[in-house]
Parts: C-alpha cells; sequence; structure tokens
C-alpha cells in the first residue's frame, strides 16, 4: 500500500515535470523502424528493476506493450495493434517495425530503481513523403482573355498533406481570381489515412503565353528540394492582326535567279491560305504560306504584296531589285599600224555602279588601253573584268601592232680568241619580220620574237674585205643596210697602229698639260707680287704719286728682292 501511494506521488511529480520541460517529439517514417529511446540516457539498464512500454489511447486510457523484469527477457502483451511489431533494445529502447500513421501517439517508458518509480513519454510522429506531380486534364487548347482550365496537378500518399505552387516559365503563378484561379483540395486515404493533395489552374491565357512553360511543384517538411512535375505547353488560339512578307533568295537578286515570297501572319492557328499580289494580278495560294518567281528578269523589279484571303487590308508589301549587268566591248582581233593612235571603247548598263579593272596579257593596267602613238610593244591580249554586287562579266581583244620593218643597229665583233667575226642585225616591224644577209654564215642564231623585235646574228671568217648587206622584210615592206668588214688580219694590224698613236696622243698631251701647269704658276706669282706692292702704301695717302716717288718705290722694291 505504501508503495502504491509513493508510485502515485512520483509518478504525479515526473508529469509536472515533463509539462514544464516540453514533451520530446521524434519523427518516423512511413513502413520503416522507429526506435523511441528510454529514460534519455539517465539511468543504467542494469540499474533498473523493471522497465515498462505503455502508450496513450485516443481516449486518453493507456495501453501496455512491453514488460521487463531485472534480466529476464522482456514480455509483450496481446495489443491487436503491435502485436509482433514491437521489441526492447539493449538500452530499453522501444523498436516499432513497420511504422503506420496510427502510431502517431505518445509512448511512455516507466522505470523501476530501487524503490524509485520513473516515466519518460515521448511524442512519436510519422511522416510519409509524396508521389512526384502530375498533371492531368490537360486543355486542348486556350482561348486569349477567357478563364480556362489548363488542367490539375496531384500527388499522393504524404504525411502530412504536401503543398502544391504552380509555376509559369519558372516563376510562381499568384491566384488573383481574375486572370490566375487556383483551386487546392486536400483529401484522406481512410486505410491508410495518407493524404492526396490536387491543385487546379485556371488560367486567362495572352499572346505573349505562346510556348510558354507551365509545371507545378510539390512541397513537403520531408523533402530536400521540391519535386517538380514535367512542363506543359499550351495551345493559344488568336486571330491574325498583321502578316509579314519575307524575300526568300540569295542576295543579292540576280537575273535568273528564283525568288520565294513567304508570307507569315501573327495568328494561331496561322491561316492555310494567302492571297499574292504579283505586278497587279492576285494570285491566291491554297495550303501554303510561300509563292516562287522563277527565273526572275530586270523586269521583275518591283513592289510585291501578300494579303489574308478573306481580308485584303491585312497586307505587307516588299520591294525586289533584280541586278544586271550588261558589258559592250569590240572583241575578237583588232588589227593597227604603227604610230596610230587607239582607244578601247566599254560600254556598261547596270543598276548600279560596277567595278571595272583591265589586264594586258594577265598583267594589271593602273588604266584603260589608250595611246596617242602605237607601238609594236603596245601588241598583246587585253581583258576587261566588270563586277557589280556579285555579277562578273568579262570581256577582251587581242591588239595587233604591224608596221613595214626597220633595222635598228647593224654591228660586228671579232670573237675573243680573234678567229672569226660576229655580224648581228636587230630589225623591228610587224608581222614578224624575215632576215637575209648578202653573205653565207655559220652558226646563225635568231632571237625569241618579242614585242615587234628580232635580233639575227651570223659567224663569218673574212679573208678579204668586203661590204655586207642586212635586209629584212614582211608584208608591209623591207629595210637594208650595209657594213664594211675588214679581213682579220688587217685589223689586227691597225689595232696596233691605233695603239701607237694612242701612245703619241699620250705623250703629247702630257707635254701639253706641263706646259700650262708653268704658265698658271706663273700667273699666280706675278698677281701675288702686285698685291705685295699695294700692302706697303700708307692708309689715307694719295694713290697717285709723282714720277719720282714711284721709281724710288721701285728701286727699294728691287733691293728688298736682291736681299
Amino acid at each position: 500500500m505504501r508503495l502504491t501511494v509513493f508510485s502515485a506521488s512520483a509518478l504525479l511529480i515526473v508529469s509536472l515535470l515533463e509539462r514544464v520541460s516540453g514533451l520530446q517529439t521524434i519523427f518516423g517514417q512511413y513502413g520503416e523502424t522507429v526506435e523511441v529511446p528510454c529514460n534519455k540516457g539517465d539511468a543504467k539498464a542494469e540499474d533498473i528493476f523493471i522497465t515498462k512500454w505503455k502508450y496513450t489511447k485516443a481516449d486518453s486510457s493507456t495501453g501496455d506493450l512491453l514488460v521487463k523484469s531485472g534480466a529476464h527477457n522482456a514480455t509483450a502483451s496481446s495489443d491487436v495493434d503491435y502485436f509482433g511489431r514491437v521489441s526492447l533494445t539493449k538500452d530499453l529502447s522501444l523498436r516499432i517495425a513497420q511504422a503506420k500513421l496510427s502510431d502517431q501517439k505518445i509512448f511512455t517508458c516507466m522505470v523501476v530503481i530501487g524503490s524509485d518509480i520513473f516515466e519518460y513519454p515521448v511524442q512519436v510522429k510519422i511522416e510519409k513523403a509524396p508521389s512526384a506531380p502530375m498533371i492531368t486534364n490537360q486543355a486542348t487548347k486556350m482561348e486569349m482573355g477567357k478563364l480556362t482550365t489548363l488542367g490539375e496537378c496531384s500527388t499522393k500518399d504524404a504525411n502530412p498533406a504536401a503543398n502544391i505552387t504552380w509555376f509559369k516559365n519558372n516563376i510562381p503563378l499568384v491566384a488573383d481570381e481574375k486572370v490566375i484561379k487556383i483551386t487546392t483540395t486536400v483529401q484522406t486515404e481512410k486505410t491508410t489515412g495518407l493524404s492526396s493533395t490536387s491543385s487546379k489552374l485556371e488560367y486567362a491565357a495572352v499572346k505573349e503565353d505562346l510556348n510558354a512553360k507551365f509545371a507545378c511543384a510539390v512541397q513537403h517538411k520531408s523533402l530536400a528540394s521540391d519535386l517538380v512535375s514535367a512542363p506543359v505547353i499550351f495551345v493559344i488560339n488568336y486571330p491574325t492582326e498583321k502578316v509579314s512578307l519575307q524575300v526568300v533568295s540569295a542576295d543579292p537578286i540576280k537575273e535568273g535567279d528564283n525568288v520565294t515570297l513567304k508570307c507569315k501572319a501573327d495568328g494561331n492557328p496561322p491561316p492555310s491560305s494567302y492571297s499574292f499580289h504579283i505586278k497587279g494580278k492576285k494570285v491566291k495560294v491554297e495550303n501554303s504560306d510561300t509563292y516562287t518567281l522563277t527565273s526572275v528578269t530586270r523586269a521583275s523589279t518591283g513592289e510585291y504584296k501578300c494579303s489574308l484571303v478573306d481580308n485584303d487590308t491585312i497586307a505587307n508589301s516588299a520591294n525586289i531589285t533584280v541586278m544586271y549587268l550588261d558589258v559592250n566591248l569590240t572583241r575578237g582581233r583588232i588589227v593597227k599600224h604603227l604610230d596610230e593612235s587607239f582607244e578601247a571603247t566599254l560600254m556598261v548598263n547596270a543598276v548600279g555602279v560596277p567595278q571595272v579593272s583591265w589586264s594586258k596579257n594577265n598583267a594589271k593596267l593602273n588604266a584603260p588601253p589608250k595611246f596617242d602613238k602605237l607601238k609594236y610593244s603596245d601588241s598583246g591580249v587585253y581583258e576587261c573584268v566588270v563586277s557589280m554586287a556579285g555579277i562578273i562579266r568579262k570581256a577582251s581583244f587581242e591588239l595587233i601592232v604591224q608596221g613595214a620593218p626597220v633595222i635598228n643597229k647593224l654591228t660586228k665583233q671579232r670573237s675573243n680568241d680573234g678567229n672569226f667575226k660576229v655580224l648581228s642585225c636587230e630589225a623591228e616591224g610587224s608581222p614578224k619580220p624575215t632576215v637575209q644577209w648578202s653573205i653565207n654564215g655559220t652558226n646563225a642564231t635568231e632571237t625569241p620574237y618579242v614585242e615587234g623585235r628580232i635580233t639575227h646574228r651570223i659567224t663569218i671568217i673574212p679573208t678579204v674585205n668586203l661590204t655586207v648587206n642586212c635586209t629584212v622584210y614582211n608584208d608591209l615592206g623591207q629595210a637594208s643596210k650595209s657594213l664594211d668588214v675588214s679581213t682579220l688580219y688587217e685589223e689586227v694590224t691597225m689595232d696596233k697602229r691605233e695603239d701607237s698613236t694612242d701612245q703619241t696622243r699620250v705623250a703629247v698631251g702630257v707635254i701639253i698639260g706641263v706646259i700650262l701647269a708653268a704658265v698658271a704658276i706663273g700667273l699666280i706669282y706675278w698677281i701675288y707680287m702686285k698685291r705685295t706692292r699695294q700692302g706697303t702704301w700708307k692708309t689715307g695717302e694719295k694713290e697717285d704719286g709723282t714720277l719720282e716717288e714711284s721709281k724710288k718705290l721701285e728701286e727699294n722694291q728691287s733691293q728688298k728682292a736682291e736681299v
């Protein structure tokens, strides 16, 4: 009796202490094992005489779970809800397997230590993470400005109930009951007690919502981060307000190109047919938004337009400019005579300002071909390249300068060993002149015919003095020149005479040089003596003295000179 009174007093004291200090709460996961601690570690297991676990029912009554006395094994009660699901750990904690929502209650550990009785109540709460969200009952299309149910976002089997948030392009939507309306419902499954949350979104779309991505996210205290649904794009219907016309073609547009006109409308869905206005003619195109102009010409330049089939006022236009480039130049062979004037005439017809470049025999020219007096070197193939906006035109002609041949130079030269002579005849003319000598020679050679010039050489060994003629001719005329050629022996003798004459000339030149040098020295001495006399006169005296004074002055100068 005394123990009972003591136990009741102790229980009251412990209960009051727990209320003051606050009830310990632990969280367990649904379907997993939950471990409820006993006595907070204040007492050692070997010091405890009796351990008893019990729980508080909904009507505030208690139910027994386990009792353990000393070193004996724990004895489980016959409670239906916990039969086979509860056990004790070494530190006397209560282990509950396959946790259910019905396990959310206060479990109390009562221990007897000596003559004292202690109770440690613990609040157990069970959590269950929600399922991934899904959007169902999606709208097939939305009318612009009209509140329409886009879909329902739902998540299942959570405890406590999960929250749902709607997003548009990753931005949270906030209900205003006009443009955005969100209705949330929570249902609890009777068997498990788990909650399912559903959120319905009603939305009034605008044109800018085209291709917008809608999604919903689930928040729950058991989750480290939100669960987000797959994004959904809804179809938004709105009428066409304007159209645009695009010109689809390579830039620039040239004659012969194909040009496609593409009409685009801002409505959704876009029209299936359009009207194209082609040079004053209206053409209806069904089930397409394009019209192709094939092989355009310069006459195709102008304004083009497209419009709605049932409303010509909703239209748009675009201008097309077809680039063209015409080049007119005298082509082929152009034959001119030497010293004539010539100027190439190029005619260009283009929509813009072209660039023109000239070349002669593939070498670039700084200016168009223009000559006041033609030379043979002006002959060649001339080409002009005219370009504009990607269009390139080329034209060429061959200029041929002709004239009767002339001999520019007729020369002779003895070989280094003195055994023969080389005669050279340099001629100029067009067509190419033929060279003919008045004597026969050996080793005849001819330089390449370049710019109307040619040089012909022959080798001879003259045994007598002779006169050699060189004759050049072509279809326009001929020319001749002669050259006196002496024998090799006579030429050697003349060279020696020339050398002797040269030596005599050198000697005479040296003698004349010496005489001139002596005269120059005498002249310099005379000038020096004259200036010396004038320097002895005193400043301020008359320049003109008497005859006697002059003689005395000369005698004094003579005496000084003798000394």
